[in-house]
């Protein structure tokens, strides 16, 4: 696994006739799902994803396919996916579920993929999650659905019903975030921020604020928006608010109007942005915009370029310098662009150990000709790696050895 954040991640979707992993049912339909969980005493386990979702492709390929992942589910849930687009490859058993999607997609309110739902044996929904992961963590996430205490739809109700517990509103942030149920957040946060002035901002509620505020319709987004030289200071954290209020704005003003199959206009966006929001800096958040543009576009020159002028006076995070890095090892021979990416890679190994990180810089070390340090890395690499990555990283080592390349010719 190359890229943990899933900017261009495209994985093979593998998932009819997995033999390990998750035992996803076949030749059902929804009521026979309902009919065997209830026979069985177990759970009901929903992956609702579509065929064009990177992190859907990613765990269906890389996490679901995992036995410690299968040894979790298979015991405790009867699985099933639900495609929730339409294409014109899909088999007949996917166009069998077609209205049951569409039902699904109007009841359930689903509006961001994937979207995992839970269902508890006598066919209640009980659970929901948004997003994927890597597997402790969606194991640990998906533990919450088998207890009455974390379900998602158990913790709604005690807040409907207790709207002014300061503790619970917190939870239920956090849960509501998770579940992108977003009336919900803002009806949480309002509590929280009803009881919040910017005179009396502490350190925890200064990092609570950067962590979950995700619109500008909430008390959360203009508490930020008034303090935020406050907030960097007590969070110690120059810019840190600046960051969530440009991609909070960004995402609901230009979403929709950015086509990166060609060049924006940036400046135009910019201006346009600007205007709304007069005290935000847009100038970080638009070098990122551009970055990705010029990775879909193959323009590995000009990604280096934006990519470090941003780190001149920005940070990236692990996961941002490891995309950056491995989509140049793959695609660009520039002794340059080689140059900057082993940068980023060193960079990221040095912020997180974690095997992707680690296959990517030795990956980038070997493409720049240092055998004997990329053989070192790689074995390192492997040696932190899961099961869904060791088979990759054990045939990357080998080609090390054998002194062929590990990239596309």
């Amino acid at each position: 696994m190359k890229k943990i954040l899933l900017f261009l991640l495209i994985l093979p979707f593998t998932v009819i006739g997995q033999e390990k992993g998750i035992k996803f049912e076949h030749g059902l339909n929804w009521s026979q799902v309902k009919e065997k969980a209830k026979k069985e005493n177990k759970f009901i386990f929903v992956d609702l994803f579509t065929t064009w979702c990177g992190p859907c492709k990613y765990m269906s390929a890389a996490v679901f396919s995992q036995n410690k992942v299968g040894d979790f589910f298979n015991p405790k849930f009867v699985s099933t996916k639900i495609q929730m687009d339409k294409t014109d490859q899909d088999s007949e058993e996917v166009k069998s579920w077609y209205a049951e999607a569409e039902r699904f997609a109007q009841d359930y309110k689903i509006t961001a993929y994937p979207t995992f739902l839970v269902f508890n044996p006598q066919g209640e929904l009980v659970h929901r999650m948004v997003g994927g992961g890597e597997a402790d963590e969606f194991i640990e996430r998906t533990k919450d659905a088998l207890n009455p205490e974390t379900q998602y739809y158990a913790l709604l109700k005690d807040f409907e019903n207790n709207p002014t517990d300061l503790a619970l509103a917190h939870r239920m942030v956090r849960a509501a975030n998770t579940a992108y149920d977003e009336a919900t957040v803002i009806q949480a946060e309002d509590i929280i921020i009803s009881q919040t002035k910017s005179e009396n901002l502490t350190k925890e509620c200064a990092a609570y604020l950067v962590a979950n505020t995700r619109t500008s319709r909430s008390k959360a987004f203009d508490l930020l928006r008034n303090n935020p030289e406050k907030i960097d200071a007590l969070l110690e954290k120059n810019g840190a608010t600046n960051r969530v209020l440009a991609s909070v704005a960004i995402n609901e003003v230009l979403g929709t109007k950015i086509d990166f199959n060609t060049e924006p206009n940036w400046e135009s966006l910019k201006t346009e942005i600007s205007e709304k929001y007069s005290n935000i800096d847009f100038d970080p958040i638009f070098k990122l915009m551009k970055a990705q543009y010029y990775m879909q576009s193959h323009n590995w020159a000009a990604l280096k370029d934006i990519v470090e002028n941003y780190l001149i006076s920005e940070d990236l995070n692990s996961n941002q310098l490891n995309s950056y890095a491995w989509e140049i090892f793959e695609n660009c021979n520039d002794a340059a662009c080689l140059d900057a990416a082993l940068k980023w890679s060193k960079k990221a190994v040095e912020k997180d150990v974690k095997s992707a990180y680690l296959d990517t810089y030795a990956n980038l070390l070997y493409k720049k000709g240092d055998k004997i340090n990329a053989i070192k890395w790689q074995e390192e690499a492997l040696s932190l790696a899961n099961e869904g990555e060791q088979d990759n990283y054990t045939d990357t080592l080998a080609k090390m050895k054998s002194d062929l390349p590990t990239w596309q010719l």
